[in-house]
């Protein structure tokens, strides 16, 4: 690789032994494990090949139709030599690929050429296309900024963050994303220019290669960095979002058709739109507010109809109206109007979702939930997918489980329910109003189901009010229901011995007994009144384990 310090990127990935082809250990694998295999086995071995010789052509064809005389032109690649590309030829982030990488015939001039097919095909100049993962890593090198060992988190913090979202395996910025740069560029310009950037990872490399000290590194940023940021503490918020609204002009405010003012507020005809900030993030509002309360979001469309209601379409089963809307606590959608004081039926929408995507197919699917995704392989149980009040879940009996980002609850499957179940599970929480299902075993002869949990203290059986912890000596995995039913049976044979063992502890039947002694001792055999152990209990010194042998000797000497 050409990247500079490619050395601190983490060793690759490759076979143990180059000799096993992929169709050799494919029968030991599954059909995933085999592909992962055939990736590693083919990309680890292309590395070691020759490269391959490609040039690039441009072909001009002189035709005849008729008494006419065409020129044509074609553009491509023409390969000399395959090298590696006879193995392993790398994906493309495109399935049509455009003129210049098309692969031409190898040819020679002067060369007759063969008719097989006329194709007309009408072509318009296209903007270029956005950045894929790949292309962005490729410009990022290129620049100078960032190392192979960081792109990874790099990418993955753009769309943790949601500043971008992939779509059709292109990075699309996000509103957030948008705002974040326009912010930047407005009142940190020096930190995100590629030269400033690009000069800061050649020092760091320095430092990793001892030739500078990081402290003055740190020092000589610091000093300038610390000073940018003590200037935007005095900033006002409505200067920063005069700054972000004009920076943002051309994406909030594109110009439209008729070329009327593209600022001008469609609600009440007189107001200005401009960025405003609320409760939920930044949002485009009226200067003539609060007398005009309309609003709309940054992508700079309006919502369709009056109160932010979009009609999908026709449930087909029902033929009830599915709508999408704006409310109290968010974006939802609702199937039909509620009839005799019901509620009709209503769903959030999944975190990452955006209302402009959600077409009737989905709202349908959404509004179904909760859906049954199989049955647990341990008891036989349903396994449910469903959107809940803290976002959407997985539902075993009693126990759930939140599901992670980048999860489809409408796709994801039983082996991940599965998963996320027993990671929920292990960590000794995720039944609601009470313990974990854990592991049903069978039922007890007198009726009634045994299963073995995890606990606090260790793994145990259950069966009813009964809980029996395992010895160390039986795994729980493995623990059988004739094992689970002899610690059963065998802890409900002893439970009334133990209560009753508790119930009557020693300590603090004593006490009195001394004290009797005591007061008896002291008044020569006189019966003690009701209200002397009272008096005693007030002198807890007077109840030491002595008492009673200084009883003694006062009596016998009596």
């Amino acid at each position: 690789t050409k990247a500079k310090n490619a050395q601190e990127a983490h060793e690759a990935i490759r076979p143990t032994d180059s000799h096993r082809s992929p169709r050799e250990v494919a029968r030991h694998l599954d059909a995933d494990q085999a592909r992962l295999y055939e990736l590693i086995w083919t990309r680890t071995v292309a590395s070691q090949m020759e490269s391959a010789a490609l040039e690039r052509t441009t072909a001009d064809i002189i035709a005849q139709a008729g008494a006419r005389t065409l020129d044509l032109t074609a553009t491509g690649t023409v390969v000399k030599f395959d090298g590696f590309l006879a193995l392993y030829r790398e994906g493309k982030d495109d399935d049509d690929e455009d003129e210049e990488s098309r692969r031409l015939p190898a040819m020679s001039a002067g060369e007759k050429l063969d008719k097989r097919e006329i194709v007309t095909a009408q072509h318009f100049t296209e903007p270029p296309p956005r950045f894929s993962e790949a292309s962005l890593v490729k410009r990022m090198e290129e620049l100078g900024i960032g190392r192979p060992s960081t792109y990874a988190a790099v990418l993955a913090v753009l769309q943790d963050r949601e500043y971008v979202k992939l779509e059709k395996k292109r990075l699309v910025a996000e509103d957030k994303g948008r705002l974040v740069t326009a912010f930047l560029e407005s009142f940190f310009k020096k930190y995100v220019e590629y030269d400033f950037t690009a000069d800061l990872e050649e020092k760091l490399d320095r430092v990793s290669a001892d030739e500078v000290d990081w402290k003055q590194v740190l020092r000589e940023f610091w000093a300038d960095f610390s000073l940018a940021v003590d200037a935007t503490k005095d900033l006002r918020v409505s200067q920063v979002l005069d700054a972000l609204d004009e920076m943002l002009t051309a994406h909030i405010f594109p110009p439209k058709a008729d070329g009327t003012d593209p600022r001008l507020c469609p609600t009440c005809g007189s107001g200005r739109l401009s960025l405003k900030m609320g409760k939920f993030g930044a949002f485009i509002g009226c200067s003539n507010y609060p007398e005009c309360r309309h609003t709309q979001p940054l992508s700079g469309e309006a919502p369709q109809e009056g109160e932010g209601t979009r009609k999908l379409g026709a449930d087909p089963e029902t033929g009830l109206e599915v709508t999408i809307r704006d409310g109290r606590f968010g974006t939802y959608l609702q199937l039909g109007e509620g009839v005799d004081g019901a509620k009709p039926k209503r769903s959030s929408l999944p975190k990452g979702l955006k209302p402009a995507d959600v077409d009737l197919e989905t709202a349908l699917a959404l509004l179904a939930l909760p859906r049954p995704i199989g049955v647990h392989p341990e008891d036989g149980e349903p396994i449910l997918a469903g959107i809940g009040r803290f976002g959407p879940y997985i539902q075993h009996g009693k126990v759930y489980a939140n599901i992670e980002d980048g999860d489809d609850i409408l796709a994801i499957g039983l082996n991940r329910a599965i998963t996320l179940l027993a990671e929920k599970q292990s960590k000794g929480r995720g039944a609601r109003g009470g313990a974990t299902a854990g592991r049903n075993l069978g039922d007890h002869p007198s009726g009634g189901a045994i299963t073995v949990r995890p606990g606090r203290f260790g793994p145990y059986v259950n069966h009813g009010k009964i809980n029996a912890t395992l010895p160390k000596a039986l795994d729980p995995d493995q623990l059988t229901l004739a094992e689970a039913i002899a610690l059963i049976d065998a802890k409900a044979a002893t439970a009334p011995a133990g209560k009753t063992a508790r119930k009557a502890p020693a300590k603090k039947a004593a006490a009195p007994k001394a004290k009797a002694a005591t007061t008896k001792a002291a008044k020569d055999g006189d019966e003690p009144a009701a209200a002397k152990p009272k008096a005693a209990a007030k002198k807890p010194a007077a109840n030491k384990p002595a008492s009673p042998k200084t009883a003694k000797a006062k009596s016998s000497a009596s």
